[in-house]
């Protein structure tokens, strides 16, 4: 866990393994949680259900990103502020599941959509909000769906400079 004053790592004993999580989760005081809409990004958004149970002073980031078009025929058709529409359209319905499951449970979140290469743009975002962690499910609604553990999952867990929590 951190030490609130310092954001520096405690160096406290723990005479159960357990404490010391429960500890860290009480001391987190936000969140960023990527969505996509898919059933792995709502069990990341339960797991955090569960730990804003244990800590009600949890802030909830909620975030998609959108990949950026880069389709030279979009952009010959369609204007720049006509993509950045479409992409926040299809960034709040990714957003619809996850809004309903922290609604549901009263947990306060700011959602957020973004464009851009997603797991910089998670990690970026995670150090722009100063989050404490990251919680994300392992596998989202990619072109290769699941490919080993996921590769955003595994660019954000290398990227990231805080504590990234992955929920199968």
């Amino acid at each position: 866990p951190h030490c609130p004053e310092t954001r520096q790592i405690c160096r406290k004993q723990w005479d159960n393994p357990a404490d010391r999580l429960i500890e860290g989760i009480r001391t987190m005081r936000k969140a960023l949680v990527p969505v996509d809409g898919s059933p792995n990004s709502d069990r990341a958004v339960s797991h955090v259900v569960m730990l804003a149970e244990i800590n009600p002073a949890l802030e909830v980031v909620l975030l998609n990103v959108q990949p950026e078009i880069d389709d030279w025929q979009v952009r010959r058709f369609l204007k720049k502020e006509e993509v950045e529409a479409m992409e926040e359209s299809r960034g709040g319905d990714a957003l619809q599941s996850a809004r309903a499951l922290l609604d549901a449970a009263k947990v306060n979140f700011v959602p957020q959509v973004l464009s851009g290469p997603v797991a910089e743009t998670i990690a970026r975002t995670a150090r722009g909000q100063n989050c404490d962690g990251i919680v994300m499910g392992t596998r989202g609604l990619g072109a290769v769906a699941g490919a080993l553990l996921g590769s955003v999952a595994s660019q954000v867990v290398h990227l990231s400079d805080v504590p990234v929590t992955l929920v199968k």
